[in-house]
């Protein structure tokens, strides 16, 4: 049947013990409480506790630092679970897929020894601050500064859409420790929160409300002369923050494609249910041959979607995937995220319209999708170059 949600080639049956075990986590632990967590505008601290216990934080980050030991087949894994289950909102893939990584990949002994146990665990919640109120793709021109002072570097500056904002103790502040440089000029400053928040200097503002993943405690912070040691930059050296982002994007940007695949079959999964039982002038809706056509499309579509992705994911475990490739299937995924849970919703008439009925909080929850981790504009730019 069309509406299964078709095997990945890379699937095996460690990863599908996996699946079965998030499966199970999430309907237990996450999925009861996810209404009071949209209500409040953040997940519970505790709940990342638990998902650490049950070995769901930092999947793909060796067990010699706390982690799971896998790799980013797990993490695709526990993406598309949390989709299907409805979890919106839960700032896993920064905290694990992209935040840890940093870490892992450009820190020292010690610091990995320092954050990522306590990351693994769920004790630390971690945050990355590049977006600036005036700055969004264009990490060459931040305007927050790290100025080197002696042992510390004294931080000041503002950055907003933080995604785990409001529960970060652990931020990866994207930083300028030459600002008379431009890309030369980034540094990636790992801020650590207790000590030095309220006459520490650092301080969060509001809880952003948003369009959709309401449960996702997205906030805007402020550097105020912020001490923070020299020990905390990552990569040994100033200037070597645009570098490190460059080459971590294309995972974060399959962390994107990978939910966009995952929340496409979950609203055609939706969809079908749906028009095989509602009528209209004494007819399901699926025996109407627009919504036959509609639907066959639509399918086509995102088995087109999985397959590329499902190349990707093969291509970023073997540490083959490029730039451009993963810029387009950011772009395409999303793109054609938003455009099937528009037509989607379409089928569910007035119901569609109603936040009681998943179809409504996934068209709001997939929008942003075309926004963060670089515009799909800028994604297209990308593309572009390499032509």
């Amino acid at each position: 049947m069309l509406s299964q949600r078709p095997e990945s080639p890379w699937m095996d049956e460690e990863l599908r013990i996996m699946r079965e075990a998030t499966s199970r986590f999430l309907a237990k632990e996450f999925v009861p409480n996810m209404p009071a967590w949209e209500k409040q505008g953040r997940i519970d601290r505790d709940a990342w506790r638990k998902a650490g216990e049950a070995g769901l934080l930092c999947a793909s980050i060796p067990a010699a630092w706390g982690g799971g030991g896998g790799n980013f087949k797990h993490e695709a894994v526990l993406l598309e679970e949390v989709t299907f289950a409805g979890i919106s909102g839960w700032g896993n893939s920064v905290h694990s897929g992209i935040v840890a990584h940093y870490i892992h990949a450009y820190g020292s002994e010690e610091q990995k020894r320092r954050w990522l146990p306590k990351m693994a665990s769920g004790e630390l919640v971690a945050a990355i601050a590049m977006t600036e109120p005036g700055t969004g793709s264009d990490l060459q021109s931040v305007a927050t500064t790290a100025i080197a002072d002696g042992e510390d570097y004294v931080l000041n500056g503002q950055k907003t859409f933080l995604t785990n904002g409001m529960n970060a103790d652990l931020i990866c502040v994207v930083a300028k420790t030459d600002p008379g440089e431009a890309a030369g000029g980034v540094s990636l400053i790992m801020l650590e929160t207790e000590g030095v928040e309220g006459e520490g200097g650092f301080s969060r503002g509001r809880n952003l409300e948003k369009l959709g993943q309401k449960a996702a405690d997205t906030a805007e912070v402020f550097f105020s002369d912020v001490r923070v040691p020299r020990a905390n930059l990552l990569g040994g050296a100033e200037g070597k923050g645009f570098v490190q982002l460059m080459q971590q994007l294309p995972q974060e940007r399959l962390i994107i494609a990978v939910g966009a695949v995952a929340g496409i079959e979950k609203t055609l999964q939706v969809t079908s249910e749906y028009v095989k039982e509602r009528k209209a002038f004494g007819k399901r809706i699926l025996d109407f041959q627009n919504t036959q056509f509609k639907l066959a499309e639509r399918y086509t579509e995102a088995r087109i979607a999985r397959v590329f992705v499902d190349d990707c994911v093969e291509r970023l475990v073997k540490g083959k995937l490029d730039v451009s490739t993963a810029a387009m299937a950011k772009w395409w995924t999303t793109q054609k995220q938003c455009e099937i849970v528009d037509e989607c919703l379409q089928f569910f008439g007035g119901y569609g319209y109603m936040m009681e009925f998943p179809i409504a909080r996934m068209y709001a929850d997939s929008r942003v999708q075309k926004i963060y981790g670089g515009s799909n504009e800028i994604m297209k730019m990308l593309i572009a170059r390499e032509i």
